[in-house]
């Protein structure tokens, strides 16, 4: 019998939001049993703690269809859990993940958890070859003509890679009819977890739609990891506003999906060097269950 917990991240509405599995209690179970649950709950992404000691949590992490090295939105749910339950209260914790280690820092209002920050790993970015531009486009269901020039279209990491695609407006992102095997296919061509289209809302607020199904998710509703590196490779590109060495930024995601959700970023540059990555959001629990090993 497996306690789980169902959580929405980047919202404080249950529903909305990034669904994720948690676990606070894995050390039991196998690899095989990790991904039957992770199958079973068939939310984007569930966490398992493998390992809890003072200080620092290992996890792992898995789609309804494979383990994955890292998760934005569960390891802000996970966050919550922990503090909700009593195992972290607020000192210093880091997350030990196949991408490394990811500290995390809790904001209390008024003594009760609401919001967690995650401090990603360095952006790497890798140019996607001019050629595949329509490609990109065609799997989207747009022109290649409705792609944003002024803004970059790149394969970037801060724990996952994706492929960046700039839309010239919400409309076109809103309207995209992707073609699934065809994004696969780009992905892996790639070697990518997904295809990221966004948008400019204003200077330094975006709407963004996540489609990963070389990982078994035709469309993540809100992506933490892909905010982190979207706004990562913007700073480095000087198209974000930067005070006191700072660029500050928030995603919009989900609505196309009827789960909206808002991802807050905040980058530290030096030059158009990137020193730092924080993503953070809010986070509330949707269920409760138990699960039936076989």
């Amino acid at each position: 019998m497996i306690a789980y917990s169902e959580v929405s991240a980047f919202t404080d509405t249950p529903g909305f939001g990034n669904r994720a599995g948690v676990v606070l209690d894995a050390s039991g179970l196998s690899e095989r049993e990790m991904q039957g649950l992770a199958a079973f709950l068939d939310a984007p992404e569930t966490v398992f703690v493998t390992r809890m000691s003072s200080g620092a949590v290992r996890v792992r992490y898995f789609t309804p269809t494979q383990e994955v090295d890292f998760c934005g939105h569960a390891s802000v749910a996970l966050g919550l859990m922990l503090a909700q339950n009593g195992h972290w209260d607020g000192q210093d914790l880091v997350l030990e993940t196949l991408v490394g280690r990811i500290p995390l820092q809790l904001v209390c209002e008024a003594g009760v958890p609401s919001r967690v920050w995650m401090r990603q790993r360095l952006p790497e970015v890798r140019a996607v070859p001019r050629s595949l531009h329509a490609d990109l486009a065609e799997a989207l269901g747009i022109d290649v003509r409705m792609i944003h020039k002024g803004l970059p279209l790149a394969a970037s990491s801060t724990g996952l890679w994706s492929v960046f695609v700039p839309l010239l407006d919400s409309v076109i992102l809103d309207a995209l009819e992707p073609d699934l095997a065809q994004i696969r296919m780009l992905s892996e061509a790639l070697d990518v977890v997904s295809v990221y289209a966004y948008t400019p809302m204003g200077v330094n607020r975006f709407a963004a739609r996540d489609f990963a199904p070389a990982v078994g998710i035709p469309e993540d509703p809100v992506t933490g990891s892909a905010a982190g590196a979207l706004m990562a490779l913007l700073a480095s590109e000087g198209k974000l506003p930067v005070r006191h060495d700072r660029a500050c930024g928030v995603v919009f995601q989900g609505h196309a999906l009827g789960t909206p959700g808002e991802v807050e970023v905040e980058v530290e540059v030096r030059g158009q060097t990137v020193t730092a990555v924080h993503v953070g959001g809010c986070a509330v629990l949707d269920r409760e269950g138990i699960w039936k090993r076989e």
